[in-house]
């Protein structure tokens, strides 16, 4: 029996509160959450998460997911120390709403995030009122960091400092993005990167993107030679000052997304292997990570996932990636647009193992709230708990089914189990300026993915059944994400 004189914490009631009063008072938040600190929950057995997330890279670009030319042994290392998963999915085919799906676990539409990406004129970001990864975990007691690419919203209210996170250092749009204005830019296809490789101090000539520390500019423009290693490094610097309480990392870097620059003194000045030098060197910061962590001995109560937004920028060649034995690219609803590699190493994650089983950035969040035993808010979101074929405990994931959206938010195939249906409306009505007099039939697409990878056959015209039956799905799983939808965060 309790006696009567001792105080009771009850850290759900905590937690609770915590998500009530979010950003509405940042103090109290705070002293919430050094109550919750204090209250008997053992911190120092709760695991560390670390999620890496490049920008633009193919499914083929890495050694341990197929690839012949480029060398990635630390994330390899990633891959022989935990799981492969080989049918992991981001939520949209471009960078901005496919971040707020990881982050939110929700498709891009149900947070208003999902009408293409964000640009320096743009007016709005993800609203502070959405659940982040950042902000569950700063209930629980994490110190939490986001060190790189935000592309969430540029303005003082949506920066990660509003949505969860500590601190924050990093470019608020893509790399190819000038501040204020986005004008002035270099032009050009691949042969234009050409000469941007070439010229290594063309980020300090060509470029007007800033870096961000919490909420101020520090930089203008931003030096994009050394950004991945000064991320990776306060990343570590991080991890240090936390390494006695649990902390969450995000690390989105902000390449391989055009422009591509490495630092000088790793730098291959024959363009035809830029891109190949800009994995590699984002290996070999993973690798110095990964260093601190065995140094810290941290490794073994800590959680990496290793993945990126979307498909390879194709149309930039060899400043672009490769999809391996995908269809197609980044902007694509084809699985070379939307399958990425991802690897995750961490407690209980069977080491040297690989799943095929459907699962995605979506649901990341609902999968560490489970591996901490936490409960999350009551706000609908899209994401699954998988920890069960992260932990290899269970064969079968809890997921079905996926809806796929276009760059612009339309809705455009549904995967269901192993068959997948797209849905293309003809180009103009997908941009709206179709000529109302001429009436063009939709393309469908219907693949059996588990015998065809690659989407080569289609099965549409012989399958009718499948393709009504998962059209019917998919319109009624868009209707009720519009009718739910919530909204982003508008600058008035």
């Amino acid at each position: 029996m309790r006696r009567t004189n001792e105080i009771f914490i009850n850290p759900d009631s905590i937690i609770r509160s915590t998500y009530l009063m979010k950003r509405k008072s940042p103090l109290i938040v705070c002293l919430l959450g050094a109550l919750l600190a204090s209250s008997g929950i053992a911190q120092a057995a709760k695991p560390n998460f670390i999620i890496i997330f490049t920008d633009d890279q193919g499914y083929g670009d890495l050694s341990c997911f197929g690839s012949k030319t480029i060398r990635t042994p630390n994330i390899d290392r990633l891959a022989k120390e935990g799981r492969k998963f080989t049918s992991f999915m981001v939520a949209s085919p471009v960078c901005t709403p496919s971040r707020s799906a990881l982050l939110t676990g929700c498709y891009p539409k149900r947070v208003g995030m999902h009408q293409h990406v964000l640009f320096p004129a743009s007016k709005k970001g993800l609203s502070p009122k959405e659940t982040t990864i950042a902000d569950h975990l700063k209930s629980q007691g994490y110190a939490t960091a986001c060190f790189g690419k935000w592309h969430l919203g540029h303005h003082k209210e949506v920066l990660p400092t509003a949505n969860g996170f500590d601190t924050y250092y990093g470019i608020p749009y893509s790399n190819d993005m000038n501040h204020p204005d986005n004008k002035g830019k270099p032009r050009g296809g691949w042969e234009g990167m050409d000469s941007l490789w070439k010229d290594p101090r063309s980020t300090l000539t060509k470029w007007q993107t800033p870096l961000i520390e919490d909420e101020k500019i520090v930089e203008l423009p931003v030096d994009q030679r050394t950004v991945t290693r000064r991320y990776t490094q306060k990343s570590i610097e991080f991890i240090n000052a936390n390494k006695e309480k649990p902390f969450f990392v995000y690390l989105p870097h902000s390449m391989p997304h055009i422009p591509l620059y490495v630092p000088d003194d790793v730098r291959d000045p024959d363009p035809k292997n830029a891109y190949i030098n800009t994995i590699e060197h984002i290996d070999s910061e993973v690798g110095r990570l990964l260093k601190a962590l065995d140094d810290l001995k941290l490794a073994d109560k800590t959680y990496v996932i290793y993945t990126t937004d979307n498909g390879p920028w194709l149309p930039f060649r060899h400043h672009g990636g490769s999809a391996g034995p995908l269809r197609d690219g980044k902007g694509t609803t084809f699985e070379g647009g939307q399958r990425v590699p991802c690897v995750i190493r961490g407690p209980s994650i069977p080491a040297g193992t690989v799943c095929d089983e459907l699962t995605g950035t979506i649901d990341v969040l609902p999968t560490i709230a489970s591996l901490i035993d936490t409960t999350l808010p009551k706000n609908k979101i899209d994401g699954l708990d998988a920890s069960g074929i992260w932990k290899g405990t269970v064969n079968q994931s809890p997921r079905e089914e996926f809806l796929y959206y276009t760059s612009r938010g339309a809705i455009e195939g549904i995967r269901s189990h192993n068959w997948k249906l797209l849905v293309k409306k003809p180009r103009a009505q997908r941009r709206g300026n179709a000529n109302p007099s001429v009436v063009q039939s939709p393309q469908v697409f219907l693949f059996n993915l588990a015998a065809d990878i690659g989407e080569q056959s289609n099965l549409a015209e012989i399958k009718p059944e499948i393709v009504k039956t998962l059209r019917t799905r998919m319109e009624n799983l868009d209707a009720e994400i519009t009718k739910n939808a919530r909204d982003p965060w508008v600058k008035k």
